[in-house]
């Protein structure tokens, strides 16, 4: 027990919440544009894969860990247009087609992985992204190490968490979203394209999602591992539920999940004696618990599920 008392301890915690947390905010900032327009993506495991994959091989073979991060994003836009050719042009199953998605996704994943790098005794690895300690910041005692001292991609993720509330209620675009997930057919009557809004917003969805993958292979690790997302996306979508489609609440879901990560990471490495099985299944017993002490009353968008096909 004494491991919890040290300062140690506590600061590499917080410093690992705040890590494990960001391909949380990303993903779940993306599904919350895809849901707040009123289509439900549950693509989204499957374009975090491909996009750690994209990310991966890209860097790879270019040495260049942003044109990496650059070929996930790309990457997830394209899966985020396909998402939306399926569910608001042909107005199929957002249900079967989000789920053809991460099924498709996976599977290219795996088999191109397989075709371009085989099955090395060793598996290849790249020159991952460092910490950027933030001057003079990250030299304060404890704060520092835990708020100024991380990935870039860290950085862009919780900035884009303002970024993203203010798209979505200060400006005229955000105005559209959220009438078009309400109610299409009066956003239809006052001129906003509903077609053009939803797919404009799942493809900002893809774009979040694919870097949100990228994070994985070019930051968390430095090379790729099949089934390296491990079940986040699910939990994304459950975030979103928890935050109740407001970004800001994004960010403090994903932080909680990011805790109880950390911690079980933590633990594992203490004298405690729990089986490391029960560490693993801590965040995912959380995202059951949440969805049904949460979901039932949860203020979802009122078009959701709901094709829109004009009159």
């Amino acid at each position: 027990m004494s491991d919890f008392l040290t300062v140690t301890f506590w600061v590499g915690f917080l410093a690992a919440t705040i890590r494990l947390a960001t391909p949380l905010i990303l993903a779940t900032l993306g599904e919350t544009f895809a849901e707040r327009s009123g289509v439900l993506n549950l693509g989204i495991e499957g374009t975090m894969m491909f996009g750690a994959l994209a990310a991966f091989l890209t860097t790879y073979f270019t040495h260049s860990l942003w044109l990496g991060v650059l070929a996930a994003v790309v990457s997830g836009m394209v899966f985020g247009l396909l998402m939306a050719f399926l569910a608001v042009t042909l107005g199929l199953s957002q249900h079967v087609s989000g789920l053809g998605i991460t099924i498709l996704a996976t599977g290219l994943a795996y088999y191109l992985y397989r075709a371009v790098i085989g099955s090395p005794t060793v598996p290849p690895h790249v020159d991952s992204f460092n910490t950027l300690p933030i001057p003079l910041l990250s030299k304060i005692p404890v704060v520092g190490p835990i708020f100024f001292d991380h990935f870039a991609l860290t950085y862009i993720a919780f900035l884009l968490v303002p970024v993203a509330g203010y798209v979505i209620y200060r400006t005229t675009y955000g105005l559209s979203l959220r009438s078009v997930g309400e109610n299409p057919e009066v956003a239809d009557s006052v001129g906003i394209s509903v077609h053009k809004i939803r797919y404009s917003a799942l493809i900002i969805a893809g774009a979040l999602m694919g870097l949100a993958g990228s994070f994985f292979t070019l930051a968390e690790f430095n090379l790729f591992l099949f089934d390296i997302v491990g079940g986040r996306g699910w939990v994304s979508i459950a975030l979103v539920i928890f935050a109740n489609w407001i970004p800001v609440r994004v960010l403090w879901g994903a932080l909680l999940f990011g805790g109880v990560d950390a911690i079980g990471l933590r633990l594992q490495g203490t004298s405690i004696g729990i089986p490391f099985q029960i560490y693993l299944i801590l965040p995912y017993l959380l995202t059951i618990i949440m969805l049904i002490l949460i979901a039932r009353n949860a203020s979802y968008p009122s078009a959701m599920l709901k094709p829109y096909r004009r009159e």
